[in-house]
């Protein structure tokens, strides 16, 4: 028997019905005749028949028992009787990726014990009956021990296929660099991508595709993360200086890879203008690949399909679906990659290529420059082309979701996106009026920091303490929730309107243990930001012999995968501090979130 069998069962429910369905299923027209639906039922040996109207709707159900009931009171009009005058309507039923605990909870809510199991096209795939699920529980409890138990085979298998997507997004910066001839760069990125595929494919060996739990789901995404940013330092290698020992090396290039695919942003590089065109595309590649990725991988991860529904946002009521949505979110940020960066070659006259680096850098809200002195010189058309960028970056998915499909007719806003707007709206004019700054660039930096982008033209270090302060709420708070932005997100200030109901002992025991766990884990995240920073930043001062308030910035910079920087850290900070910022940089992008539910599962 398993050692364990509360979670063998948990996992057993944590499994999409269609595999446990039973496709053979009787469908047929509402206006078929009783006496000819019978003869099928007897012909095909089964007790059930799912109803469907003229569009092969299904509408209904009927059942040997249905038959027996309710025409043995109409007897004399028997051979009249149709199945839309005996079936069981409206149909209750269950789309093909729902758990079977989802299934359990409708059986049980509706006094039934079946269920017909539909496609997202509404087409009857099969059914799944709670005998079925009765005995998947007991198989499960009755099952030896193995070396790896189910949920770590499925972390492992959707391990597997996370690395094995990004390693086939990797060959494009290396067909780029083979194209461009720069082969050292080209074999570094190469040797990424056989490594992600390989490890793909051997934990695809290993492990299953299967639903999981949040504990689970969280880490799946740190794991997702922290191997994409170990694989990704194998550039870096190739290109840094070869003179650094070993562990200074590799402190280097891990410290970079995690601000490209956590979209962190803080370069090590002084003069990137000076590295190849094929490395910058590179860089900022891997910042659109850790921002979208991320997002297609929590939604896939603590959003099975079923539960999309309660995401919909503000579109129109429809519901989402996975391919659909993560088609049309591909679609639409490949688009504006290339309008960024065909307006800033139309107004810059630029490289192509480093225009491309700095779209996807900006969209992805990444930071990354593709030259130290490209944002110096940059026409007031091409700034406001970019605070565009930095700012769809910051939307939430749904924001682009309903743009496309609404036929790119204005999307109605939402609370967090009108509220996100306020917030940037009056830090820009606040920040104007005591920065001492230029207007434009006043607001450039702004922007900048309140999408967590983390473009700047020169160094924040000499700036008032007063404006460092708005800057630096600004990337505590981020973007909106499910972008590409960092901070904690405004949908998580919009939580905190039952705070006054929280602390009241009498009006909290009204609330839901939903609203209350969520609450926790927002007053966790919300203190936790600040927290790692101060103590960051002390660590900082202290090694870099820099004044607290430039080296608390930094700090925030990272845990915020804000990007802005007063330029404390570089290529001669401590080895051991940077490989640790690395790692912050990763918590900062998992929104703290996903490591309190590793570790706190209570909250889940």
């Amino acid at each position: 028997m398993s050692e364990n069998p509360e979670r063998a069962i948990s996992y057993v429910l944590s499994r999409y019905v269609r595999k446990y369905m039973d496709s053979d299923v009787l469908i047929l027209n509402k206006n078929t005749p009783t006496r000819e639906a019978t003869r099928m039922l007897h012909h095909y040996e089964t007790d059930d028949i799912v109803v469907t109207d003229e569009n092969n709707i299904p509408v209904g159900i009927v059942t040997d028992e249905d038959i027996l009931r309710k025409v043995s009171d109409v007897t004399v009009y028997a051979e009249s009787t149709t199945l839309k005058d005996i079936m069981t309507t409206p149909l209750i039923t269950i789309n093909e990726k729902a758990t079977l605990q989802e299934a359990l909870h409708k059986m049980r809510d509706n006094g039934i014990r079946k269920l017909p199991v539909l496609s997202n096209k509404n087409e009857i795939l099969g059914m799944i009956f709670q005998t079925t699920i009765a005995n998947v529980i007991r198989d499960a409890t009755a099952t030896p021990a193995r070396l790896l138990s189910p949920p770590v085979k499925a972390i492992l298998g959707n391990l597997g296929f996370v690395l094995q997507f990004a390693g086939v997004l990797l060959l494009v910066p290396a067909i780029l660099a083979t194209v461009l001839e720069d082969t050292v760069i080209a074999t570094g990125i190469y040797l990424t991508t056989v490594l992600l595929l390989v490890t793909g494919f051997f934990l695809n060996s290993y492990g299953e595709k299967a639903s999981l739990n949040l504990q689970q789901a969280s880490i799946l995404v740190f794991s997702s993360l922290f191997l994409l940013t170990l694989f990704g330092t194998v550039p870096y290698l190739y290109v840094l200086p070869s003179d650094e020992t070993s562990i200074e090396a590799f402190s280097n290039a891990f410290f970079s890879s995690a601000a490209g695919f956590t979209t962190g942003g803080i370069s090590l590089f002084h003069e990137p203008e000076k590295l190849n065109e094929s490395f910058t595309f590179f860089r900022s590649y891997t910042q659109l690949v850790g921002g979208m990725s991320f997002i297609y991988l929590v939604i896939t991860a603590f959003y099975p399909e079923s539960k999309l529904q309660s995401m919909r946002g503000f579109i129109s009521g429809r519901t989402l679906h996975m391919k659909e949505l993560f088609l049309t979110i591909t679609v639409i940020f490949s688009i504006y990659i290339v309008i960024v960066a065909t307006l800033l070659y139309l107004f810059g006259e630029g490289n192509i290529i480093d225009n491309f680096s700095l779209a996807m850098s900006t969209l992805a809200t990444g930071g990354f420059l593709p030259t130290s002195t490209i944002l110096g010189n940059l026409l007031w058309q091409e700034q406001i082309i970019l605070m565009g960028a930095m700012i769809l970056g910051a939307l939430p998915f749904t924001f682009h979701y309903a743009f496309v499909r609404k036929k790119f007719l204005s999307p109605k806003l939402g609370k967090e996106v009108l509220t996100y707007f306020a917030i940037l709206g009056s830090a820009i004019i606040l920040f104007i009026s005591i920065s001492g700054l230029d207007p434009m660039e006043s607001a450039f930096i702004t922007v900048s920091a309140s999408t967590t982008a983390g473009l700047q033209q020169e160094s924040l270090a000499e700036l008032w303490s007063g404006a460092q302060t708005i800057l630096i709420i600004l990337m505590f708070i981020g973007g909106c929730g499910f972008s590409t932005a960092g901070g904690f997100k405004i949908f998580r200030l919009l939580q905190l309107r039952h705070f006054l109901d929280f602390i009241n002992k009498v009006k909290r025991s009204k609330l839901t243990a939903e609203t209350k766990k969520e609450m926790i884990s927002t007053l966790i995240i919300i203190a936790l930001f600040p927290i790692i920073a101060v103590i960051a930043g002390a660590h900082l001062a202290e090694i870099e012999q820099v004044s607290y308030e430039d080296a608390f910035f930094e700090a925030v910079g990272v845990i915020t995968t804000g990007g802005l920087s007063a330029g404390v850290i570089d290529l001669n900070t401590d080895p051991a501090t940077k490989i640790v910022l690395g790692f912050l940089m990763i918590f900062g992008r998992l929104e703290i979130i996903a490591i309190i539910y590793i570790f706190v599962p209570k909250l889940i």
